[in-house]
């Protein structure tokens, strides 16, 4: 029997994990490969407004306002696609098999007058509350200064932690040590498990509208030789510290951007080691390619096309400009679900029972 284009992936050594819990996609996701699974509000809203979920939905009209609503469906949700990847969990002892839940993203609104410290705090809270009695539930926290500020905490606390919107070294290095100051004070490090997510394709879109200088052989390469350095520098510090489950780099944004672009292009650059989620779109559009995946990983840019993008990348600015474009992608999405949930409660609730 052949072997299908993700099956080669997965056996380069790759985890492949969904940017979906649609059920549907779960499903087939899991049939291709896939072995765990991420959500987040634009996920959710938009499994909201197929209808397919009306009667859940209806269910759990009376447990509150809308924003109340809205934390009982992706608790649902997700708790839903934890079942499929649950067998993962069991069988690597931890190391795989999670889903991602991302806590409140209206903490990074800017009309949020909270500080920092009230942040963190109010993440430590929310990353207890949401992990609690969850086996295979991962708690996505952003690398912001008030995500950031609540990774040793939480990870003390023994959450287990997927740390989202990095964007460069400094956010990953603060997140890093954060978290292994964290999983000191443990107990025990036989359960501790993290990944920090990277994000690639944005960056690309970066160069092209801010750093057009670059060369045709660089333009188009800023997310993967990022996302490379970024892994090396994990596999490095994570080398001799001896844990029974490995602190992993997620590739994420995977999808490309540019209609010039194969669907294997991210996809086939991390190829070899740690964890991919890919949108359902390019695992589709990737399992149709017919393209025989091996380990790339390793495997640097050219010397030239590195040092030009280490001349003419300002990555400060870079990460500056990607995060505040980020939040407003991560709070948006968080207030248009609460809104969709009140729209299909006057649709769904008998006008004299609201």
């Amino acid at each position: 029997m052949a072997v299908t284009p993700l099956q080669s992936l997965v056996a380069t050594g790759t985890k492949l994990w969904l940017d979906s819990i649609d059920p549907q996609e779960v499903a087939a996701n899991r049939e291709w490969g896939a072995t765990g699974a991420t959500s987040n509000p634009i996920i959710v809203a938009g499994l909201i407004d197929t209808g397919r979920f009306d009667d859940l939905l209806a269910s759990l009209l009376g447990a509150g306002d809308d924003e109340a609503v809205a934390w009982k469906m992706t608790d649902h949700m997700v708790s839903d696609a934890m079942k499929v990847f649950h067998s993962v969990w069991q069988r690597t002892k931890g190391d795989d098999g999670w889903v991602s839940f991302e806590l409140d993203p209206l903490l990074e609104d800017p009309a949020c007058t909270l500080t920092v410290e009230q942040k963190a705090a109010r993440y430590v809270e929310l990353g207890k509350k949401w992990a609690a009695g969850h086996d295979n539930r991962m708690i996505k926290v952003p690398a912001t200064p008030g995500g950031l500020a609540a990774i040793e905490e939480l990870c003390a606390n023994g959450v287990t932690l997927n740390i989202t919107l990095i964007f460069s070294e400094r956010q990953y290095k603060l997140a890093r040590d954060a978290m292994w100051a964290g999983a000191r004070r443990r107990k025990s490090l036989d359960t501790f498990k993290s990944v920090f997510s990277i994000f690639v394709s944005r960056l690309d879109v970066y160069t092209e509208q801010h750093v057009p200088e670059l060369s045709p052989a660089s333009q188009g390469m800023v997310g993967i030789y990022n996302a490379k350095h970024l892994w090396k520098l994990n596999q490095e510090f994570w080398a001799d510290k001896k844990l029974p489950l490995k602190e992993e780099i997620i590739f994420a944004s995977t999808g490309t951007k540019k209609k010039s672009d194969p669907p294997t292009k991210y996809v086939a650059a991390f190829a070899g080691s740690d964890i991919e989620t890919n949108p359902p779109g390019t695992n589709k559009a990737v399992q149709e390619s017919g393209y025989v995946f091996t380990r790339q990983i390793d495997k640097p840019l050219p010397a030239e096309v590195a040092r030009e993008i280490q001349q003419k990348v300002d990555m400060a600015k870079l990460e500056s400009t990607l995060m505040r474009e980020g939040l407003e992608k991560f709070a948006d999405p968080q207030k248009a679900l609460i809104k969709l949930i009140g729209s299909k409660r006057a649709a769904l609730q008998p006008a004299g029972s609201r």
